[in-house]
C-alpha cells in the first residue's frame, strides 16, 4: 500500500479524542430500539478484565462504543456494548465469534464476546484513526492510487474471510477504517444469512465508487437491507440520468484512469458476473503501485504477465469492458512478457540426483533482483512431495501431484484412521512440501480440503531433503518459520494463508495437517487435500 496516510487525526476529531472506530451493522426500519438503562459509566470493569475509559460513540444500531484498556494485557481496547443482551444480541455475538476465527491483516481483530442476560458486549481491536466515510467527508475524493490501495485492501480481507465460507455482509464506507499509520482494516462483519460472497465483492465496486467519487452507488437501492435515513444509505447519492443509471467516476471527475474507472462500473454492473474475491485482491494488487509509476494510467493493468501456459487474469475474460491500450502500453507489455519470459527459463531446474539437503538463498542473485511493484500472479508450483516422518511402510506419500493439477475435484488424500482425528495417536502430522523452483515474493496459500474440521499451519523453510521417513524428519525439523495463524478445527473448505514477509523471498514451504476431521459416515477420521495454490510475484 502506498505510504501516504492522509489526514492529520486532528482534522476529523473533537478535543483531539477519535470519534469514531467503525459504524457498526444497519439498524433496519422496523428495529425495536435498543434500551440503554443501566449504561455503563467511565472506570467501570468488564468481566473483571476490561476498563471502560471513554464513551466514543453509539453506531447506526444504536450500540455503545466505548474506548477501554485491557487491564490484563495493558492494551488498549474497543468495547461495542448492546442493551439487553439474551435473544437480541444473538446476531451480534454470533458475527464477534465468527470474525475471530479469521484473522488478518486488513480485519479488525476481534478478542472476546461476552453475553450477561441485561447486556452483551464485544471487545476488539482499538483503530486510532478513523473511517472511509470520514475521510473523504473531511478531504473530499481520494486519488485513484490511495482509492485502489484501500479497494486492495477491503479486497483481500474478504479474500481471508470468504476462504473460510463466511461472508462478511457489511462492507460500506462506515466499516472500511484507516488507521493512523496507514493501515486500511474492514470492521464489524455480520451473519443474518441476508447476505453472499458475491454482494461482498459487489459491495468493494460501491467502496471504489465512494473513495473516487464522494457518493455511494447504492443510494437508490442500498445493499443489505439498509433504508432510507440509515447508514449507507445516507451517504451522497451517486449522480444519476433520467433513467437511473449513475454516471462512471470518470464523468464525476477528472483524472480516473480508465482501468480504474472500467473495473469499478463493471463491479456494479448486475449483468456483469463478478470475479472471486481472491482474483480480484490480486487484480487490485498488481495496479497498487506507487504513484511516480505512470505507465498504468496511460495503458491499463497488465494482464499478460502470468507463466507461459497459464491463462491470462481472470478479469481480463469476465465479460468486462475492454481497455483500450496505446502504443505506449503495447510497449509496456511486450517489455513485461519479455522479463517473464527470462524469469520463466531461468526457474528450471535440473532433476534431483543427490538424495542430501541443499540450501536456498532467501534473497535473489544480484542481477535478477525481482521488481519492487511486480503484478501479482499464480506461481508455478515446481515440485510437491507428501512429508510422513512418522510412518515406515511409506504408504500415504503417493499421489502428491494432483494437489496441483488444476483440478479440485481429485486430490491426494490420507488414510482413513479409526481412533481420533489426530491420526489415530500414531502420528504428530503429515504435510505437503512444496518447491516454487527459485525465490519468489509470496503473498498468499490457498489449500482447499475435502471437508471441514481440520487443523493445519503453513511453515516456510530453506532448504530440500530426501525423500524418506528419516528425511521427513530433519525437513520438519528444519522447517520453522511459520507463516500466519494455525487454523484449528476449520469450519470452511478452504483455508488462505497470508503472513508472507514482503520483504523476503519463499521457495520452499510445508503445509503441515495436524488434526484430521472426522468422516461423514462417522467411522473414521480422513482428509484429502484437493488443491493447493500460491500467489506472488
Amino acid at each position: 500500500m502506498p505510504s501516504s496516510t492522509g489526514p492529520s487525526i486532528d482534522t476529523i476529531t473533537e478535543g483531539g479524542r477519535v470519534t469514531q472506530v467503525g459504524e457498526g451493522q444497519e439498524a433496519e426500519e422496523n428495529a425495536p430500539p435498543v434500551m440503554t438503562f443501566g449504561a455503563p459509566t467511565a472506570g467501570e470493569v468488564l468481566a473483571e478484565r476490561y476498563e471502560l475509559v471513554e464513551h466514543i460513540n453509539n453506531d447506526s444500531a444504536g450500540r455503545l462504543v466505548w474506548r477501554g484498556v485491557d487491564v490484563v494485557l495493558r492494551r488498549p481496547v474497543a468495547v461495542v456494548l448492546r442493551y439487553p443482551g439474551g435473544d437480541s444480541a444473538t446476531e451480534m455475538l454470533q458475527a464477534a465469534v465468527a470474525a475471530s476465527r479469521v484473522i488478518h491483516p486488513n480485519l479488525v481483530g476481534v478478542y472476546d464476546a461476552i453475553d450477561e442476560a441485561d447486556r452483551a458486549y464485544v471487545v476488539r481491536e482499538w483503530v486510532d484513526g478513523h473511517s472511509l466515510r470520514e475521510l473523504v467527508a473531511v478531504d473530499g475524493a481520494l486519488d485513484p492510487v490511495r482509492a485502489t490501495a484501500i479497494g486492495n485492501a477491503v479486497a483481500s480481507a474478504l479474500a481471508a474471510v470468504h476462504a473460510t465460507g463466511m461472508v462478511h455482509g457489511n462492507v460500506h464506507p462506515g466499516t472500511v477504517m484507516i488507521s493512523d499509520d496507514g493501515r486500511v482494516v474492514l470492521a464489524d462483519a455480520r451473519t443474518d444469512g441476508a447476505d453472499s460472497q458475491e454482494t461482498d465483492i459487489r459491495a468493494v465496486g460501491g467502496v471504489l465508487y465512494f473513495a473516487l467519487t464522494g457518493h455511494w452507488p447504492h443510494g437508490e437501492a442500498p445493499l443489505h437491507g439498509a433504508t432510507a435515513g440509515h447508514g449507507r444509505a445516507a451517504l451522497p447519492d451517486a449522480v444519476r440520468d433520467a433513467s437511473g443509471s449513475i454516471a462512471a467516476p470518470r464523468q464525476v471527475r477528472a483524472g480516473v484512469p480508465a482501468y480504474l474507472d472500467d473495473l469499478t462500473m463493471d463491479l456494479l454492473d448486475p449483468e456483469i458476473a463478478p470475479p472471486s474475491s481472491d482474483v480480484l485482491a490480486a487484480e487490485l494488487g498488481r495496479l497498487d503501485v506507487p504513484a511516480d509509476e505512470h505507465f498504468l494510467e496511460q495503458a491499463g493493468p497488465l494482464r499478460f504477465t502470468a507463466d507461459t501456459g497459464e491463462e491470462p487474469s481472470p478479469l481480463a475474460s469476465a465479460g468486462g469492458r475492454k481497455v483500450a491500450l496505446g502504443i505506449a502500453g503495447l510497449l509496456a507489455v511486450a517489455l513485461v512478457g519479455l522479463l517473464v519470459g527470462i524469469s520463466v527459463l531461468g526457474d528450471d531446474k535440473d532433476p534431483k540426483t543427490k538424495p542430501v539437503a541443499r540450501p536456498s538463498s532467501s534473497a535473489p542473485a544480484a542481477g535478477d533482483a525481482t521488481p519492487t511493484n511486480a503484478p501479482v500472479r499464480k506461481l508455478t508450483i515446481q515440485d510437491v512431495r507428501i512429508i510422513d516422518p512418522d510412518s515406515r511402510d511409506r504408504a500415504e506419500v503417493r499421489n502428491a501431484e494432483k494437489v496441483i493439477d488444476g483440478d479440485e475435484n481429485e486430490g491426494w488424500e490420507t488414510q482413513s484412521y479409526r481412533n481420533n482425528g489426530k491420526f489415530g495417536g500414531l502420528k504428530k502430522g503429515m504435510g505437503i512440501w512444496i518447491d516454487l523452483g527459485a525465490p519468489h515474493t509470496v503473498k498468499s496459500l490457498q489449500a482447499t480440503l475435502s471437508s471441514t474440521g481440520a487443523s493445519a499451519e503453513l511453515f516456510a523453510g530453506t532448504a530440500e531433503f530426501p525423500s524418506s521417513s528419516s528425511g521427513d524428519k530433519q525437513l520438519v525439523a528444519a522447517y520453522s518459520t511459520r507463516i500466519g495463524q494455525p487454523f484449528e478445527d476449520h469450519d470452511g473448505t478452504k483455508m488462505a494463508f497470508n503472513g508472507f514477509d514482503p520483504e523476503r523471498k519463499y521457495q520452499y514451504l510445508l503445509f503441515w495437517i495436524t488434526e484430521l476431521p472426522q468422516k461423514d459416515s462417522g467411522d473414521g477420521w480422513k482428509l484429502g487435500v484437493q488443491e493447493i495454490t500460491v500467489q506472488g510475484s
